[in-house]
């Protein structure tokens, strides 16, 4: 055998002694950064988990808040369509012929109108009296009005769309929370394998578990650092 030869085969079998003669150390050493990269995740976890809680309370919170704004909404436009209605049977009984009738519900108009018409709902009023003068065929209701419809309902869209906006987030933050949970679970297995490595005493055997129980370990510590890493908007 060369010299050339013999000298690399050396290097191997030193390294080997070295690896044996010190592998309850390397399991060890092995063993504390899967504990420590376990610890984080499970930490990085919990972190998660409120976050979902957190968002799951404004979702709720904003959700309830746009009901109640949706209920005013409606309530002030179901008063307006029955101030219409009636402004307008008062309208026709204001032409009557009788000058007293017409006198009374002439009266009666302008005291529903300061009353209880609201500012938006008279620019509504007179937005559809612009739009039936422009087209006498086709009658346009004042509640049409998308100003209108936006004045009343436009806190609602908003408010919803900021709960669901608040719901999303916390899905995202749940389906992470579950990733980290998958890498913490990953992260254990590895823990117990190298628990099973630094007890058989079988060389081959040892080296293929270890091996096998780093390659977990690593596939478990980049899921948990892709997870960490993710911006959730």
């Amino acid at each position: 055998m060369s010299e050339a030869t013999a000298t690399p085969d050396l290097g191997i079998r030193e390294r080997k002694r070295w690896i044996e003669s010190n592998f309850e150390l390397i399991i060890a050493l092995l063993l504390g950064i899967a504990s420590i990269i376990t610890a984080w995740a499970s930490y990085q976890a919990s972190l998660f988990d409120g976050e979902m809680a957190a968002a799951n309370t404004r979702a709720g919170v904003l959700a309830a808040e746009a009901e109640s704004q949706y209920l005013e909404g409606n309530q002030q436009y179901v008063s307006d369509a029955q101030l219409f209605d009636r402004l307008t049977e008062l309208g026709v009984q204001a032409s009557s012929a009788d000058p007293i009738a017409a006198v009374v519900a002439s009266e009666t108009i302008d005291l529903l109108t300061f009353q209880s018409m609201t500012e938006t709902f008279a620019a509504a009023m007179d937005w559809a009296a612009e739009e039936n003068e422009a087209d006498p065929t086709v009658f346009t209701h004042p509640q049409v009005s998308e100003e209108y419809q936006a004045a009343l309902f436009g806190g609602y869209q908003e408010t919803k769309a900021q709960a669901d906006a608040e719901l999303e987030r916390s899905g995202k933050f749940n389906d992470l929370g579950d990733q980290l949970t998958l890498a913490t679970v990953l992260l254990a297995i590895s823990l117990f394998l190298f628990g099973i490595a630094a007890l058989i005493s079988g060389a081959r055997t040892r080296y293929l578990i270890t091996g096998v129980a780093t390659a977990v370990m690593m596939i478990a510590t980049i899921v948990a650092i892709i997870v960490v890493a993710t911006p959730v908007a």
